[in-house]
């Protein structure tokens, strides 16, 4: 029997390679046209796979296929999915996958936000431990291709979404962490209800050996502690808890089992914003559990920059400090991004591809902190009504995104910051956040010059 891994982006390359490398026939399969390297292309077709490309050639495919590995991008509820199903073929995520063919450590994060700061904070920590370590998943290379040479003793850092975790059946790691859960991604869940179950994979199959690691501020995430059979650790920046992990009188501490460690002052770090407080608070969590020292996660934490296009500094032009958070795609992290500016003086640039997601607290929170709302691309006329009814005064449209940089850098002064924060995805104008980031950053330091 064949295997297919639907989707050729960079998890199913991955899960395609590692499936034909142990010998499987693997067809990997493309709704629209895709190339894919000449080592790739000669892998599959030693064993008599190949790139399959369009829905025509669907079904004969599944004629002679046992297993079935979707990408982190395929909906599971598409007519494909449910041919398949109707034809009782296993199927399970490119992350399941990764997970069967691991023997090591796993800490995996997940969230609405704050996934890959904090993943790659514990990615830092688990440098620091006398064995092998990599993190991968959401962020940087396939988790199935990143976990195939690392041995017994190692380590790994996995950042999930919520795509990811569908479609696990035995995915257990022995270290669970949920940062929070706010509305994203509804285009593909379709309720909260299912958005959050999707969540709940992260620790669902855990036993009394592992930890779940759950965020006690967030009303929704606080109550999932009934539904893991792991050893619950709560972490809180809010309250001082009997155990767990918790912030007093600036400190982030560790209270677990009779015994009290400080790790480090939030001063001590660079990270700034409550947010990040959050995120930190579940690295020293993950890190902990995995046998960490205390000294070494002070160390990474006082060490720490900031997750690029994750409330990025770029430059200060005229005193005026620009930040880039590309990576705010949902209205959360636009809140979280206004938050962490306690003096507020915003200006703000908003808009991207809308994933109609509301914006009532968003505006209203921007009212109170930003200077001025700079609106663009395809949310544009929908984030102009909603800021209107939320009462903001200084709202200006941008014909581009250039233009939106450019109205920025003509009205700012001290103490005023710009920043990019758009709350929604980058596909109208841009291939991903990265690059609307670097697009960010380039006109910046343009201007600059």
């Amino acid at each position: 029997m064949s295997a297919i891994v639907y989707g050729a982006g960079i998890s199913g390359r991955g899960a395609a390679e590692v499936l034909a490398k142990h010998g499987e026939q693997v067809f990997l399969y493309n709704d629209n046209p895709i190339s894919i390297s000449e080592e790739l292309s000669a892998l599959l077709e030693k064993n008599n796979g190949g790139l399959v490309i369009g829905s025509e050639n669907w079904s004969a495919l599944l004629e002679k296929a046992g297993l079935l590995v979707l990408s982190p991008g395929i909906p599971t509820d598409i007519e494909n999915i449910r041919v398949a199903e109707q034809k009782s073929i296993k199927i399970i995520s490119e992350v399941e996958l990764g997970y069967k063919n691991y023997a090591g450590h796993m800490a995996a994060i997940t969230g609405t936000n704050g996934k890959t700061t904090t993943t790659t904070i514990v990615g830092e920590m688990f440098k620091r431990l006398p064995v092998p370590s990599a993190v991968g998943g959401n962020i940087g290379m396939a988790l199935s291709k990143e976990v195939e040479a690392l041995p017994k003793d190692s380590w790994f850092a996995a950042e999930l979404s919520s795509f990811q975790l569908e479609r696990v059946e035995t995915f257990a790691p022995e270290i669970a962490a949920v940062l929070n859960l706010t509305p994203d991604h509804l285009d593909r869940h379709h309720t909260m209800e299912a958005y959050g179950e999707a969540k709940k994979n992260i620790f669902r199959l855990q036993d009394a050996s592992k930890y779940t690691v759950l965020n006690y501020d967030d009303p929704i995430v606080k109550t999932w502690d009934k539904d893991s059979s792991g050893q619950i650790c709560f972490f809180s920046r809010k309250v001082q808890l009997e155990q767990g992990i918790f912030m007093q009188n600036g400190d982030f501490v560790i209270k677990w089992k009779d015994k009290e460690y400080t790790v480090c002052n939030v001063k001590d770090v660079k990270l700034f914003g409550g947010h990040n407080e959050e995120n930190i608070l579940c690295a020293i969590a993950c890190g902990f559990f995995a046998g960490v020292s205390i000294e070494d996660m002070a160390d990474v934490l006082k060490n720490f920059n900031a997750v690029e296009h994750r409330i990025e500094y770029v430059t200060t032009i005229n005193g005026v400090p620009y930040y880039n958070d590309s990576k705010a795609t949902n209205t959360d992290s636009v809140i979280k991004a206004l938050e962490a500016f306690e003096d507020g003086h915003i200006i703000l640039l908003a808009g991207g591809y809308d994933k109609m997601t509301d914006l009532t607290e968003m505006m209203n929170l921007a009212k109170e902190k930003c200077d001025c709302v700079i609106l663009l691309g395809a949310a544009q006329a929908r984030f102009n009504k909603a800021a209107i009814a939320a009462g903001i005064e200084n709202i200006r449209l941008a014909t581009s995104f250039k233009d939106a940089v450019d109205i920025a850098y003509e009205i700012a002064q001290k103490p005023q910051v710009v920043l990019l924060s758009p709350a929604c995805s980058s596909y109208d104008m841009f291939k991903n956040y990265p690059e609307r980031g670097n697009t960010f950053k380039a006109l910046v330091r343009a201007l600059e010059k």
